[in-house]
């Protein structure tokens, strides 16, 4: 069920999917299957035929002092929660042999993650706009890629790297709309703010999990696994309190300092 919710193209039918699985979980109607087909490797999940996805740096930069500038920043973050989605998903599908906690926080996560397109997208509607009309780029979904093979590299390099930068990034967000006189955009902002801080407690909780199951060192592992796949690449500026609150230690706070070099 979680590989077909996957795999539905329209955003609208996906949320549906997505609280119909978690409402069924939780009622006890699911079972994991043991000798289910192992996962197979997912290079496009179910998404629609737009946005048209580009390279990162051929997205146009906009600023906030103009409605448009505003639109391309709240569809950047539609696109983002769009794919949490379905990275939740995901993690459900692919990674087997997990406690059943395990399968419930990613629903959970999922059905939050769905809220939160669904409400940008509805202030995406009120800008006169939709999900769709500008690019965007696939970097969430090619780390999934690249991370399907170990839960724990999941754990580490999307919610514990590219995820945490959200609870970096979004204050200032807020900050910029506010100037702009965006109250509308702000408060959505803010509940996902308050609700990403605990997205990433849990691929912290799964991180640590799997780390000490193998007898690894959670803080030092996850450290060599930031180094080998994206040496230098996490900036700073770094909320520290959302990111001490998502489960980050104050060494791996440091070390992220570290790796970032001077200035």
């Amino acid at each position: 069920m979680a590989l077909r919710a996957l795999q539905v193209r329209d955003p609208a039918r996906k949320c549906e999917c997505v609280e119909r699985l978690l409402e069924a979980w939780r009622a006890g109607g699911l079972a994991v299957v043991p000798d289910d087909p192992p996962p197979t490797r997912i290079e496009i999940p179910g998404r629609p035929e737009r946005p048209q996805l580009v390279r990162p740096q051929d997205l146009p930069r906009r600023g906030l002092h103009t409605l448009r500038g505003r639109q391309a920043l709240l569809h950047a973050v539609t696109h983002i929660e769009f794919n949490a989605i379905n990275l939740a998903l995901d993690a459900v599908y692919r990674f087997r042999g997990l406690p059943a906690e395990y399968i419930s926080d990613w629903l959970q996560v999922a059905a939050e993650e769905a809220r939160h397109f669904q409400l940008l997208a509805q202030q995406l509607t009120r800008t006169g706009v939709a999900y769709g009309d500008f690019p965007a780029h696939n970097g969430l979904w090619e780390m999934a890629v690249k991370t399907d093979v170990d839960p724990m590299e999941r754990m580490a390099l999307v919610p514990r790297v590219l995820e945490a930068r959200g609870l970096d990034v979004t204050p200032g967000m807020i900050q910029r709309l506010q100037a702009a006189g965006d109250a509308d955009s702000v408060a959505v902002l803010e509940v996902i703010q308050r609700e990403e801080i605990s997205h990433v407690a849990i691929g912290s909780h799964w991180f640590r999990h799997l780390a000490m199951q193998r007898g690894l060192d959670p803080e030092q592992t996850f450290l060599d696994l930031l180094a080998q796949h994206m040496p230098g690449r996490v900036r700073p500026p770094f909320a520290l309190d959302a990111r001490l609150a998502a489960g980050f230690s104050l060494r791996e706070m440091q070390a992220l300092e570290d790796q970032a070099g001077p200035g």
